[in-house]
């Protein structure tokens, strides 16, 4: 009877130590589950160039740009271009999430105008060349 007692006693310690465990697994902020995270809010017309508004979330003491990059989708030989970042020391890095308009620079002899078709890509620069959390997205100005 005792070693009865004494299983149930050890199986109800467990639950209460899983419940307790996925209770605080449920109560951690979900900032930190999604740091350098990136999404393209929109792309548009804005002289003289384009901007693209961006949701990001970064880890503290983080060293990477913002950088955006944006072409127009087209079937001939036009391959205009245009980008834009944000330096590391504008960013603010704390897990939350910021939004940011880039306004980006058009490439020599690039042009771009109302209903054109752009694909717009967005990602994290380190100082080392690598890259990420890349995003991207196609739409119409």
């Amino acid at each position: 009877m005792k070693s009865s007692r004494l299983r149930r006693r050890l199986a109800g310690t467990a639950a209460v130590t899983v419940l307790v465990g996925a209770g605080a697994l449920a109560a951690a902020p979900a900032a930190f589950a999604k740091a350098n995270v990136l999404a393209i809010d929109k792309v548009a017309l804005h002289a003289p160039g384009l901007q693209v508004k961006v949701t990001y979330s970064c880890d503290p003491g983080m060293n990477h740009q913002l950088v955006a990059n944006v072409a127009k989708v087209s079937t001939g030989h036009d391959l205009s271009e245009a980008a834009g970042t944000i330096k590391k020391d504008k960013l603010v890095c704390d897990y939350a999430d910021h939004t940011v308009q880039l306004n980006l620079k058009v490439a020599e002899g690039s042009h771009f105008g109302k209903g054109d078709k752009v694909k717009a890509a967005v990602y994290y620069f380190d100082d080392d060349g690598f890259s990420y959390a890349r995003q991207e997205t196609v739409a119409v100005l």
